[in-house]
């Protein structure tokens, strides 16, 4: 939600940038116009050598050998849970590493689904007759999870429709969540419309018929304080790669009890306490989901990270994020035939616009902007629900991140209205 702090002025955007590599690059002939942050973020220098480093210096398997190398990498992987733990309010025993937030919310499915066959976690079984709700505007990731649950469990899929504009009718929830919801499942913000969900309306109603929330954090936790105590939420994903760390490690976060209960995703080394030929015993969350060689430079790079954007100012980010966004939202609505998706110019949205022009399909107009050096999304952006309820195949979409200027937004906002007169389209 909105907040008092103040965007990032230009000049401390333009030092930021200095301490990432890529953007000092040309495409096409152009300086690189990085705009696809909602896909994949650009990384500075210090998370580059945070894995760099670690390769270096301390290469080796953690929680194996008793050497000093075995030691030393034990410590920074465990230090870096305890840092990204901090970073999203909860403790580090609550943080479990995974490749992404789609593997994330994948052992959370499967999890629930083999409950059945584990008497610790009856508590948590689903079958024929519960329902898992989930809304019409989610990621793919966020979806596809789920049906295949329901299909594995007899349970029903319902979900949470929107509007013509893409809002979630609150006033549904009642209809929608009821007393069979197992498990309430949505975005905190949307990676189409740039909106932020009403979390503590939606948790509400899923804690008055004692339902799990699950929550995909992708899209927030990069872009603006992200507390998930405070949000009271059951479990919660991200993914590095979209907060300046690198791809191949994402975190789940999870209330300790329900962590402890629910049954392991993945088996073999490491997570195990005792083992026989007959049976084995698992180990205590985390370790229990964490099964084979972790992905230790990663999760360590991913600390930097953090911090890094600590020490920016996740209020400072975030203020910059929606203040970017009505920039994007505004000046599109002055081009001819353009249509942007999710909240009104005005209305509260975050670094991200997502739009239609009447006459260009969206990769078309991709390759365009791509031409003079500006980097966006075109697709259906991993929701394809979405897009078909708002009558759309495809959608062009721009997403800023905190090294994004108000010169580049005005480069792009530029080049989409000079596409119109490329391909002919007439107001």
């Amino acid at each position: 939600m909105p907040n008092s702090a103040s965007p990032l002025l230009d000049e401390e955007v333009t030092a930021l940038r200095r301490d990432f590599p890529i953007l000092s690059t040309e495409v096409n002939g152009h300086p690189l116009v990085y705009l696809d942050s909602g896909a994949t973020s650009q990384k500075p220098a210090s998370v580059l050598d945070a894995e760099r480093d670690y390769y270096e210096l301390r290469n080796s398997a953690v929680h194996r050998g008793a050497h000093t190398l075995a030691a030393e990498a034990t410590e920074d992987f465990e230090n870096a849970r305890a840092t990204v733990a901090a970073f999203v309010g909860v403790d580090a025993d609550e943080i479990v590493w995974t490749s992404n937030a789609t593997e994330g919310i994948n052992l959370i499915a499967y999890g629930l689904s083999n409950a059945t066959t584990d008497p610790n976690a009856a508590a948590l079984a689903i079958g024929p007759g519960d329902e898992i709700v989930v809304t019409e505007l989610e990621h793919h990731a966020n979806l596809i999870p789920w049906q295949q649950l329901a299909v594995r469990t007899g349970a029903t899929l319902r979900f949470i429709p929107v509007d013509d504009d893409g809002a979630l009718p609150l006033d549904a929830l009642d209809q929608v969540i009821t007393e069979r919801a197992r498990v309430v499942a949505f975005a905190h913000v949307s990676n189409v419309l740039g909106s932020e969900q009403d979390v503590a309306r939606i948790v509400a109603r899923a804690r008055e018929v004692g339902a799990l929330v699950v929550l995909d954090a992708c899209q927030s936790v990069p872009h603006q304080p992200v507390d998930f105590r405070a949000l009271d939420v059951d479990f919660a994903v991200f993914s590095g790669h979209k907060m300046l760390a690198p791809t191949g490690i994402g975190v789940l976060y999870g209330r300790r009890a329900l962590l402890n209960a629910l049954p392991p995703f993945l088996t073999g080394g490491s997570m195990i306490t005792t083992v026989t030929m007959e049976r084995a015993g698992f180990l205590p969350a985390p370790q229990r989901f964490e099964a084979g060689t972790q992905r230790v430079s990663q999760a360590i790079a991913l600390a930097v990270a953090c911090d890094y954007l600590s020490a920016v100012g996740m209020d400072r980010i975030a203020a910059h994020g929606r203040s970017l966004g009505q920039l994007l939202v505004e000046g599109l609505e002055q081009i001819p035939n353009v249509r942007v998706l999710g909240p009104a110019p005005g209305a509260d949205r975050v670094g991200l616009a997502s739009f239609d022009v009447a006459g260009i399909h969206a990769h078309d107009l991709g390759q365009f902007l791509d031409d003079r050096g500006i980097a966006v999304r075109v697709g259906h952006h991993c929701a394809q629900p979405l897009h078909r309820r708002l009558g759309l195949i495809a959608s062009v979409r721009a997403s800023t991140s905190l090294t994004t200027t108000t010169g580049e937004i005005d480069l792009f906002l530029a080049g989409v209205a000079d596409a119109a007169a490329f391909f002919g389209v007439r107001p």
